[in-house]
């Protein structure tokens, strides 16, 4: 049997189940309205979340259904080595998406998570989990903007390519959404690379991936689906 695996962040839900990955919208009851779907011929309950809020009702729904609820959290099921003062403090998220992108790539692998914030992780050639980076998303960076101005409108993010230059207010800020935040992740690679003296090889996921790295030359491989399999791992490895 396969196991039901949730993955709650805070724009969506993810979940899989037999080899089909489906993506909410719309809160908790929404993305439980579909787990309900599979609920029945599921093994397990494999769950990562960054909502706390969330926890407790999606243990409550695998419970009633007689189904067993296994949460990532540090220290269960982790196959790296965490060189970090308060290991127990790391998102799950990021758990998830380094002992996967490490499992599936090797080390060393430095994997980016483009989601409501951007987070980065580093794994060295020892297997060592040694830290990262969380920097805004794209979805706070166009929040932010349309609550703090007056004028500036509610850009769609998630398709469309760069102009040349704006030539209207939504395409100068397409402009500095996409060009800048290129530049924000090129940084960001180059001086981890400087700071460990490692080829890292470049892994990035999360529901904006493609739209950031299209055309920026870098040379990352999208897995789609790494948070996912990270979940199913670590929690395979504690049932």
């Amino acid at each position: 049997m396969s196991n039901l695996v949730v993955d709650v962040g805070n724009t969506s839900t993810a979940l899989e189940f037999g080899g089909e990955v489906f993506h909410v919208d719309g809160g908790i009851d929404a993305a439980l309205e579909v787990a309900a779907q599979a609920i029945e011929k599921a093994a397990a309950v494999h769950y990562v979340s960054v909502v706390p809020d969330a926890d407790e009702k999606w243990r409550r729904f695998a419970e009633k259904n007689g189904k067993t609820f296994l949460q990532v959290a540090f220290p269960c099921g982790l196959a790296l080595k965490y060189d970090y003062p308060a290991p127990e403090t790391i998102g799950a998220d990021r758990l998830c998406d380094a002992e996967a992108a490490f499992a599936k790539y090797g080390a060393p692998v430095l994997v980016m998570d483009f989601g409501t914030a951007l987070t980065a992780a580093v794994v060295t050639s020892d297997k060592t989990w040694q830290g990262g980076v969380i920097a805004p998303g794209f979805p706070l960076m166009r929040d932010y903007l349309f609550e703090r101005t007056a004028k500036l409108p509610r850009m769609e993010i998630g398709r469309g390519d760069a102009p040349k230059i704006g030539k209207s207010t939504e395409e100068a800020m397409r402009f500095g959404a996409i060009v800048g935040y290129r530049g924000m992740v090129k940084e960001i690679v180059s001086e981890l690379k400087r700071n460990f003296t490692e080829d890292f090889r470049l892994v990035a996921t999360g529901g904006f991936a493609h739209w950031a790295l299209k055309g920026s030359g870098m040379d990352f491989t999208i897995d789609e689906t790494l948070t996912l399999e990270g979940c199913e791992l670590i929690c395979s490895r504690m049932q």
